[in-house]
């Protein structure tokens, strides 16, 4: 899931400058649905097993900075667990106006497992889109993952959006949506927290593929391509690099964002 692509180009993380600045936390009070999603994908992260902290580079896993005078506030949360070599969620503002939620939780590629991923777009005017997706690193998603997929009823949202021209990462059960009230962002929270209960699900009853087995290879390739199509974006990239530079640019994009996966 690529949050850096979402319409209306999203992410405030490309243009942020490292400048220091005070915020009080009336400033970093964020829309509802964001507060909401945040709080239900750590109460999911808390149960999957072996769950454990990931390091990170302090001066990465929470960002305070201006832009064009206004206070921008970025965190990241990073885990590890059985199952999944990474599990960043991101929250960012910029003054009073555009908020993101970006969420990937990348597998490990010993095991059968897709990568989740959910995104949020806020701004004083609403949410202007809000994405989940379970997306398949070899052609086809698990059966563990599918068939309860398949299963699922939807909640009627009004408001479903067409997926932008690089959606084939996404699976076939993506649901790319605009909420069009608050009844609607809660069924979007239940729903992102059954996506991340299949997930669950799959993960404890998965067993790790020996390294060498052809489909730890065969996983361990297909997200590898996801990483570096999603590291193909060059407006996110110039934009970083106009922001900070070059070199930082690319080790955000390249140590947090969408870091290769290691050799199993």
């Amino acid at each position: 899931m690529e949050w850096l692509r979402i319409p209306c180009q999203s992410p405030i993380l490309c243009c942020i400058a490292p400048v220091p600045t005070t915020i009080s936390d009336s400033d970093l009070s964020m829309h509802p649905l964001v507060d909401a999603l945040a709080d239900r994908i750590r109460i999911c992260r808390q149960d999957l097993p072996d769950l454990a902290p990931l390091a990170v580079d302090p001066d990465l896993e929470a960002i305070t900075a201006t832009l064009d005078g206004e206070a921008l506030f970025i965190r990241n949360e990073l885990h590890q667990c059985r199952g999944l070599r990474k599990l960043h969620l991101e929250t960012a503002r910029l003054g009073l106006g555009l908020q993101i939620l970006h969420c990937v939780f990348f597998p490990d590629p010993r095991y059968d497992l897709p990568v989740f991923g959910a995104d949020i777009v806020a701004s004083p005017a609403g949410i202007s889109a809000a994405i989940v997706d379970l997306s398949p690193v070899t052609a086809h998603l698990p059966d563990s993952v599918r068939s309860p997929l398949e299963d699922l009823v939807l909640p009627p949202f009004q408001q479903v959006r067409e997926l932008p021209a690089w959606g084939s990462i996404f699976s076939p059960f993506v649901r790319f949506i605009r909420p069009v009230d608050a009844e609607e962002e809660g069924w979007f929270v239940d729903l992102v927290g059954r996506y991340l209960e299949i997930l669950a699900t799959a993960i404890r009853q998965g067993e790790p593929d020996a390294a060498d087995a052809l489909p730890t290879v065969q996983r361990h390739q297909g997200q590898l391509s996801y990483c570096l199509q999603q590291k193909r974006n060059d407006k996110t990239r110039r934009v970083l690099e106009k922001a900070f530079s070059p070199e930082w640019a690319d080790r955000y994009i390249e140590e947090l964002l969408f870091d290769n996966p290691p050799e199993p």
